[in-house]
């Protein structure tokens, strides 16, 4: 297998990334060049999209060589003959730079779904929902690569000697404390090496976190010596927040699906020094009625709020979903509620801006839950909150 430079690898990973993410865009402008109502082949489209997002996305290489270097890539390819096809395309479009690119902003403005390649039923929702000036935002905010959290794992360090060691590790980094995560734990990673080549990571002192996933813990507000549930816990991000926060006090079950999906809690359970974890799959566990403290539903979801995380999740994403899931999330709600003690909390959460899997799954649950109060929910926009999306709500039992 071929080894990439890290400069290399960031290429190809951003090439990759920008033309899943801008290819309703891209394919709009293959179309402009080619026969109406002719399908490429998938390899020659993807080619041509390649070749268009560097000329019209990226800054860093230079117009003539992303043609010259898509044309040989096409020729290394076995498209010997098509070759000069996407040549004649490409060259076309850098006589046209200018007028494109201002084809393209109106396109952001006019057309959102076409100039900001999102799934037009999408756009239209959260047009109907947000309003136009906040749907632009949020499509921008999908389209923008991500940037990299770090949460301090305090069973193993303190913020200051993170910091200590990280700028010994040359990493650079600032604090990004949101009202929900209190000072000196969650830190936005500017610039660094390779993550897992970094001694701290291995040791365990930090873990890879969005602040928007720390809301959901830190309602739930687990102390030493309870008894947690977190019903959903796979990677185990959550879970081990939550021993953080326990100080490996007590007990906590992570559930999840399956076997693999849980040795990745485990696996990150070992790594920042988690003992107070046991794993169980989900159908092989029988919830004892009034057993938990505390539990946390972080539920299956469309994954709308992380939009900008999972590039090829709008393309994959249908209406129908939505509705499918709201079933799956009701149910883990009925499933869990009776194993809570009285007076005991239960978290429900998703990364979803959508209300069909939040606020409205929540209140049905408590119109057949009378003996449960909503005692706060809160929902965190992209356009708003300036971190991922997500919807918690803490529910109490009489």
């Amino acid at each position: 297998m071929a080894r990439f430079s890290p400069a290399d690898r960031g290429l190809c990973h951003e090439l990759v990334c920008g033309v899943v993410r801008w290819q309703a865009t891209l394919d709009c402008l293959i179309a402009r060049k080619t026969t109406p109502g002719r399908e490429q082949r998938p390899a020659m489209q993807n080619l041509l999209r390649l070749g268009l997002y560097q000329i019209f996305w990226l800054d860093r290489i230079p117009p003539h060589a992303a043609v010259h270097e898509t044309v040989e890539l096409a020729k290394r390819a076995g498209y010997h003959t098509q070759a000069g096809f996407i040549n004649a395309v490409l060259r076309g479009y850098l006589r046209e730079t200018d007028e494109i690119r201002k084809i393209l902003a109106d396109m952001k403005v006019s057309q959102p779904a076409l100039g900001w390649s999102h799934p037009e039923w999408l756009v239209e929702k959260w047009r109907q929902r947000f309003g136009l000036e906040k749907t632009l935002k949020l499509l921008e905010w999908n389209n923008t690569p991500p940037k990299t959290f770090a949460r301090l794992n305090t069973l193993k360090a303190d913020a200051a000697r993170l910091i200590e060691r990280w700028r010994e590790e040359k990493v650079e980094s600032d604090l990004a404390t949101r009202d929900w995560t209190g000072e000196n734990l969650v830190f936005e990673l500017k610039s660094h090496p390779s993550l897992h080549s970094l001694g701290s990571f291995r040791d365990g002192w930090f873990y890879l976190q969005d602040p928007s996933t720390l809301l959901a813990p830190a309602v739930l507000g687990a102390q030493p010596g309870e008894m947690i549930l977190d019903l959903c816990a796979a990677p185990g991000g959550k879970t081990t927040f939550l021993a953080q926060q326990m100080n490996n006090e007590g007990r906590i079950v992570a559930c999840d699906l399956d076997t693999l999906r849980l040795k990745l809690v485990k696996d990150n359970c070992a790594r920042l020094g988690v003992t107070n974890v046991e794993t169980a799959v989900k159908e092989n566990f029988s919830l004892q009625p009034a057993s938990f403290n505390r539990i946390l539903i972080d539920a299956p979801c469309s994954n709308t709020g992380v939009m900008r995380r999972r590039v090829d999740l709008r393309w994959r994403i249908q209406s129908t979903e939505i509705e499918r899931l709201r079933a799956t999330q009701l149910n883990l709600l009925n499933q869990a509620a009776p194993a809570l003690q009285p007076g005991g909390v239960l978290v429900y959460s998703t990364c979803s801006l959508e209300a069909e899997e939040n606020s409205e799954v929540v209140k049905q649950f408590l119109v057949a839950n009378q003996n449960f109060k909503l005692e706060s929910e809160r929902q965190l926009l992209p356009f708003d909150d300036g971190v991922d999306g997500a919807y918690v709500a803490k529910l109490k039992l009489d």
